[in-house]
Order: C-alpha cells, then sequence, then structure tokens
C-alpha cells in the first residue's frame, strides 16, 4: 500500500500514469476511492495521483492537525515529495484545501478545480445546522450520517451508492468533525482577488448542499475565474456521473 509519511502522520495515496499531473481531494470522511470511476480515462495520458488526508480512508487518523491549515501544509509536503506540480482537484472540502494550497503555496499548483465546494458558509444559519449535526454526529453517528448523506446527491442516485458513501464515513477518523466548525467561519472572499492561480469552479446543478450561488460569488472575486455547470448533478458530480464530469475535467485541465 503506498504510504507517505509528512509531517509526523502517514498519509495513503495512489499513483498512475504519466503526463499532467491531477492531484484529486476527495471531500469530508470519504477517502481517494470516490474518484475511482474516472480513473481508467485519466490516467491514459494523465499523472493521476488521489490521497486520503489526515483523518480519512486508509490514511492515519490523528487527534490533531485536523484543520484547514494542517490539512494544507501535509499537501504542500506530499506535493513536494512527489515532485508534481499538479492540477489540484478537489471535492467539498477539498476545494477548500485545494485553494488554499493554492493562495500559500501558488509555485507547487498549476491550476485548481474546486469541485461543489463549500467556498464559503452561504448564511450565519448554517453555524446552528452544524452545531446540531456535530451532536448527533456524537449520539448516533450512523444514524446521523444514513439521513444525511443521502442529501448529498441527486434525485434518482442509487441506494448502493449513498450506502458505500455512508461506509466510507464511518470508517474515517471522528476528530475531523472539528473541521465542521471551522468552516462555519471560513470565507476566502476577501483573499481571491490575490489568487495567482487559475480556478475553475465545476459545481453540480441540483447541489443542495451548496448553492449556485457560493461558486459564482466567489468566481466574481477572482480574476479570471470560470464556473461549470454540471447539469442533473448534485454534491458529488464525480461519482453521480463520471462520464461527464471526466469530460467536464478535460476540458478545464
Amino acid at each position: 500500500m503506498p504510504i507517505i509519511e509528512v509531517n509526523g502522520i502517514r498519509l495513503h495515496y495512489e499513483d498512475a500514469g504519466a503526463g499532467p499531473a491531477l492531484l484529486f481531494l476527495h471531500g469530508w470522511g470519504t477517502s481517494g476511492r470516490v474518484w475511482q470511476s474516472c480513473l481508467p480515462d485519466l490516467v491514459r495520458d494523465h499523472r493521476v495521483v488521489t490521497l486520503d488526508w489526515r483523518g480519512c480512508g486508509r490514511s492515519d487518523h490523528p487527534a490533531e492537525g485536523n484543520t484547514i491549515d494542517g490539512v494544507t501544509e501535509d499537501l504542500a509536503a506530499v506535493v513536494k515529495a512527489l515532485a508534481i506540480k499538479p492540477t489540484v482537484v478537489g471535492s467539498s472540502i477539498g476545494g477548500v484545501f485545494a485553494t488554499e494550497l493554492a493562495l500559500a503555496h501558488p509555485d507547487l499548483v498549476e491550476r485548481v478545480v474546486a469541485v461543489d465546494s463549500p467556498g464559503y458558509w452561504p448564511s450565519t444559519g448554517m453555524r446552528k445546522l452544524v452545531q446540531d449535526l456535530r451532536v448527533r454526529l456524537v449520539d448516533d453517528r450512523a444514524g446521523a450520517l444514513a439521513g444525511w448523506v443521502p442529501n448529498w446527491f441527486a434525485p434518482g442516485a442509487s441506494r448502493e451508492l449513498v450506502d458505500w458513501t455512508v461506509r466510507q464515513l464511518l470508517d474515517s477518523g471522528v476528530y475531523i468533525d472539528a473541521l465542521f466548525t471551522e468552516c462555519t467561519t471560513y470565507d476566502p472572499r476577501p483573499r481571491l482577488a490575490g489568487l495567482a492561480v487559475p480556478i475553475t469552479y465545476l459545481h453540480g446543478e441540483l447541489d443542495a448542499e451548496i448553492p449556485l450561488e457560493v461558486p459564482r460569488a466567489c468566481a466574481a472575486e477572482t480574476p479570471g475565474a470560470r464556473v461549470h455547470v454540471l447539469a442533473g448533478c448534485g454534491h458529488l458530480p464525480h461519482q453521480e456521473n463520471p462520464r461527464a464530469f471526466t469530460a467536464a475535467l478535460r476540458e478545464i485541465a
């Protein structure tokens, strides 16, 4: 199992293909496996790296460092160790990590593709929702996830896909829950004018978690940014319609 050690922890990654580098970052609590349907097409002409970031999947689940800055610095160390300058494709909070990596280390990133990324919480009302979620995750983690995850997908997604996603979340560490609280006050918009790396916001048309107003508002603050909408998809277009997602990613990258 490929392991890279950075900042005192071991991270699982997979590395295949040759050509321009792509680094894929999954969303909260899942793993690099969420990209698997997109990989056979992309590895034909790209070097594709998928990573389980700290606290998730097959990587270590430390009690410390589960912050946006902590994960971002892990990513910087991974990119340096692998000697790549990738297009960083981040799903949901993975898009936050990709954006922060580009802001902090523009020399390490070719471009960013933020996939249904939170960007910022669109209203202060989200804080109460997140607080309630954190309570439910303590009281009944399996039940809370089973009730929440179906909302990540557009209507018509298979029950098997939802259940598989829940299983990944249950396999990840509990310490990453701290990221929810941090995200309620996260807002990169005041800094996006200084982003020196091209960014595209790739967003599912039917995302019920992060409305389209969020990537559009972020793009409006970012010189040269684009918003690409995937019709019929929810919060996880790479899982819901991997063919359409891969085609869009090829157009972008």
